[in-house]
């Protein structure tokens, strides 16, 4: 099976009349937070077919709350089952197009590689967070990422992210402690609303450093 073109793809829906300041942003997983993953010996996988894609029913009122207090919505997601040709890349694109269909938001980026030394967007890498902040004008420290692995986790401490766990028990273990934990995105979503900073203009996007 051919490998995607690109190791990563990042489509961003056309925005006007914004203007040019840093903006606040939530990055989101995709399964297990967007969703339901399948889960095997307390492990998650991505749905392997449309027909078993499911988005979890929290979800959409939870994105509609934070999009009406401002922020970027931003799906930040591994697929490496694309790379090791047990997935087809127009498969997990159209999963893709649902989630632009039936939800507000602004952008989908997605790492089709396995993770390696040459590859920098494979979350816990920072990558593709920085790569939508860069092309959304989006302030790091004044954002979130969510998510139901280490490795969501991770990637939000390495951008600069404030991070938030939502914990499915997996039989895996954290390797950075999240600021924020919770069960689903309605309480990721409750718990934004409730933390979130003011608008930050002009302060500089530096990662964090690790």
């Amino acid at each position: 099976m051919p490998r995607a073109a690109s190791p990563i793809a990042i489509k961003i829906r056309p925005r006007t009349g914004v203007p040019d300041l840093l903006r606040r942003a939530v990055f989101l997983d995709r399964d297990g937070v967007l969703n339901r993953a399948v889960v095997r010996d307390g492990k998650p996988y991505p749905p392997t077919d449309l027909k078993s894609f499911e988005i979890l029913p929290e979800v959409g009122p939870a994105l509609a709350a934070l999009k009406s207090a401002g922020f970027l919505l931003i799906v930040a997601t591994n697929q490496p089952d694309v790379a090791r040709g047990v997935q087809t890349l127009s498969t997990v694109e159209s999963m893709h197009d649902i989630l632009r269909q039936s939800l507000p938001l602004d952008g989908i980026c997605a790492c089709y590689e396995e993770d390696g030394p040459d590859c920098t967007c494979y979350k816990p890498k920072p990558g593709l967070l920085l790569d939508a902040a860069s092309k959304l004008n989006v302030n790091l420290r004044a954002s979130y990422m969510v998510g139901d692995r280490w490795r969501d986790v991770g990637a939000g401490v390495a951008a600069g992210c404030t991070t938030i766990f939502i914990d499915r028990h997996y039989a895996e273990d954290l390797r950075d402690t999240p600021d924020i934990s919770c069960g689903n995105l309605a309480e990721a979503a409750a718990a934004i609303l409730k933390d979130m900073k003011a608008p930050i203009r002009g302060a500089p996007r530096i990662p964090r450093k690790t």
